[in-house]
């Protein structure tokens, strides 16, 4: 093994969740990601959709048990000293599939190495082995201290806020896109304004959506409630009555990821053409939403596959984006919304 080290860090994350395209629900997940010679690890692994033990909705007990383990303060979990790194973002369970390492101390150090792909009590890295990640060898105090400041350190406030704050005219678009957030695990209330609201109850909210109908004054009114109250917030602008879209919206301004660090960095729409931007191989869908003359909405997936890092364009189908219409980016962590120009 070379003794050559590697940087150890972590940073916030999300597993983007949503309404997709063909009308099924993907959860909504935020966890801690590690982040290696300045980048997610997770990158490494290209289309996986999968987040690490170190999630913000498991109980603490269970989160501080995940780091001590990392930590070497409690057995391994699987058989060889092995350790869970990425798993199942909607159930966590093994039998999904989980990318696993060894975990051990080399004198002060700590070394990860032999990842693989498990679904069983044992691995097989003849089989299921990443052949060229890792092994990673961390200094000591750098790899404790980030590891230790996760069980020192309350969960910032701004980061485990996942609740919305909804204000439009349409009730029935609202009760649809809060039912919609619910479904996702993002917790949704909805309001005429925020006029009497406890500066306690507003920092439960992480971001406010508006519906297209209100006015300028009241959104001003809304800002100002949370700004006296200490709040900083994400606001949306709804761009159509379609939920899948606005929900999109709403998981963007809800990603706390550091900019540099995410895959989908770039979208734009126009000429007939989406033009995105990613930063590592991964796979990406776009969907277009358009709003006919009759306020119906259409959904056309046009793209869904892996691609490697870069600038990529890919055509647009006339007949999807006639009229008002939206594009929607994704990737598991990452999503971008855009309409599409003329």
């Amino acid at each position: 093994m070379s003794a050559e080290y590697a940087t150890f860090g972590l940073a916030p994350a999300m597993r983007a969740g949503g309404v997709l395209a063909n009308g099924a629900y993907q959860v909504h997940r935020d966890f801690v990601d590690f982040i290696v010679d300045g980048r997610p690890l997770l990158f490494q692994l290209s289309d996986l959709d999968a987040v690490s033990p170190l999630a913000s909705d498991v109980p603490p007990s269970i989160f501080s048990a995940q780091v001590r383990g990392l930590l070497l303060e409690a057995e391994a979990p699987l058989p060889d000293g092995r350790y869970v790194i990425y798993g199942c973002p909607e159930c966590a369970d093994l039998g999904c599939g989980a990318v696993t390492a060894v975990i051990e101390r080399a004198g002060d150090d700590y070394v990860w190495r032999d990842f693989a792909w498990q679904t069983e009590e044992e691995a097989d890295l003849k089989l299921n082995g990443y052949t060229g990640i890792g092994p990673f060898r961390f200094r000591g105090p750098e790899y404790q201290s980030a590891l230790q400041s996760l069980l020192r350190e309350t969960a910032d406030e701004s980061a485990a806020r996942r609740r919305v704050l909804l204000i439009g005219a349409r009730v029935a678009v609202l009760a649809k896109l809060a039912a919609a957030l619910r479904a996702i695990g993002i917790g949704a209330d909805i309001a005429q304004d925020a006029t009497g609201v406890s500066p306690e109850e507003l920092r439960a909210y992480g971001a406010v959506a508006f519906g297209r109908p209100v006015g300028e004054a009241d959104r001003a009114a809304v800002r100002r409630a949370f700004e006296g109250a200490g709040v900083q917030v994400a606001y949306v602008d709804g761009l159509a009555p379609i939920i899948p879209l606005l929900v999109a919206q709403i998981e963007h301004a809800l990603d706390r990821s550091p900019a540099q660090q995410r895959r989908l960095t770039r979208l734009v729409a126009a000429d007939g053409q989406a033009g995105i931007e990613i930063t590592s191989t991964c796979r990406v869908e776009l969907t277009a939403y358009r709003l006919d003359r009759l306020y119906r909405t259409h959904t056309h997936k046009f793209f869904d596959g892996i691609l490697p890092a870069g600038q990529h364009r890919i055509g647009l189908d006339p007949k999807s984006v006639k009229g008002e219409s939206f594009i929607v980016a994704r990737t598991s962590g990452t999503v971008l919304v855009e309409p599409i120009g003329r």
